[in-house]
């Protein structure tokens, strides 16, 4: 089987594997095997763990969609991240997504900058004013 798993930031994975554990605190827990009928699950808060020759890969997914058909598996989430274990994945993750919020507010801060500084340059320069 043949497992791609995307985010709105590019392709996480996308390799071929036995079989995947599905887990999301929605829907529970579910296995998807070669041959599987067709399947479509979304997952809000949870994990796809991935087992090839006997090792394991863990995506932790937050809002996403887990489809299979014709062996082939598509993660689509809003975040994820793989890593060796499910707890090195989702610490990744929250590290990731800290690390995102505080550039989001330095961001914010420098907008507001640049719109006061632009607001004093159009009142300075008497823009508007006949």
């Amino acid at each position: 089987m043949k497992i791609s798993v995307v985010t709105p930031h590019g392709e996480l994975y996308n390799e071929d594997i036995e079989y995947v554990v599905v887990s999301s605190k929605m829907n529970g827990e579910f296995a998807i095997m070669k041959d599987h009928i067709p399947i479509i699950s979304s997952v809000d808060i949870g994990y796809v763990k991935m087992v090839r020759d006997g090792k394991e890969l863990f995506t932790v997914i937050i809002n996403g969609v887990v489809e299979h058909n014709n062996n082939i598996i598509n993660v689509i989430a809003q975040e994820a991240h793989v890593g060796l274990s499910k707890d090195s994945a989702l610490d990744h993750l929250n590290t990731v997504r800290e690390e995102r919020i505080r550039e989001n507010k330095r961001r914010n801060v420098d907008f507001a900058k640049a719109e006061r500084e632009l607001k004093k340059n159009v009142k300075e320069a008497k823009a508007g004013h006949m």
